[in-house]
């Protein structure tokens, strides 16, 4: 986002990516002087002082810049739900926003598991800090994993069982989605009550937390998995994202627009 109302109490808390008159997206949005803000696809951007991070030393541009997406999509509700030493965390998908969260997760000292469709990514979640790796299509995997739990963090945009996630959560765990699918996702309610569960959702963070955010990434030395590409190649990138052929952000390189 690049600005907000700066005057609603959600803006007054720091949390302007909850403005109650709708924040300014960096991409695709009217911003204040009626042009449509380009984001990722123009070489300057021009935002009042208090829209502005700070990149630290020690993270390259390249590898910084999905950290202003994922990163920070995923640091919010993992801080914001505790995710530390002693905590069970579970990703539900390894892409984009599933590594960062892996990767996260991993450095703020909680125990990490992916859950994904398939172990075709198992070697790549390992390396990027779970200490667990299970396939969902598993049959046996509910089952073995019921009551594991305090927090999963659902990163993908497709519809899933959530009910059946649920059941993986400790008692007062909480299942949070940062993914957006278009379609509605039912929820069992006996899935929540039975366990005193949380079905919650997050976006991004406010500015504040998106410093925090970069200076903890710096601090642990994570950027995301990048490829970098020229514009001329942004529909081809398009269509590899369509066919999850990217491990795990695009970045494209402004000098070539």
């Amino acid at each position: 986002m690049v600005n907000s109302c700066r005057e609603c109490v959600n803006c007054l808390k720091g949390e302007e990516q909850y403005c109650l008159a709708g924040n300014t997206g960096t991409y695709g949005a009217v911003d204040r002087d009626g042009t449509i803000t380009q984001g990722g696809y123009t070489t300057h951007v021009v935002v009042t002082e208090d829209f502005v991070v700070r990149i630290p030393e020690g993270i390259e541009l390249d590898v910084a810049a999905p950290l202003l997406c994922a990163g920070i999509t995923t640091y919010s509700p993992l801080r914001h739900w505790g995710a530390g030493p002693g905590k069970k965390v579970a990703v539900v998908g390894l892409g984009g926003l599933g590594h960062m969260a892996v990767k996260i997760a991993h450095a703020m000292g909680a125990e990490v598991t992916v859950l994904s469709q398939s172990l075709k990514k198992q070697e790549d979640g390992l390396k990027l800090g779970a200490d667990h790796y299970y396939a969902t299509s598993d049959e046996n995997t509910f089952a073995d994993l019921a009551g594991s739990f305090d927090l999963i963090i659902n990163t993908v945009s497709a519809s899933i069982d959530i009910s059946s996630y649920l059941q993986l959560l400790t008692l007062d765990g909480a299942l949070v989605n940062v993914g957006a699918p278009a379609e509605p996702l039912p929820v069992n309610a006996f899935a929540l009550i039975m366990g005193r569960r949380s079905f919650a959702g997050s976006m991004i963070g406010g500015i504040r937390e998106t410093q925090e955010m970069l200076d903890f990434c710096a601090e642990h030395q994570l950027g995301a998995e990048i490829e970098v590409i020229p514009a001329g190649k942004i529909n081809d990138a398009y269509e590899r994202v369509l066919a999850s052929d990217v491990r795990y952000r695009f970045v494209i390189d402004t000098s070539t627009l």
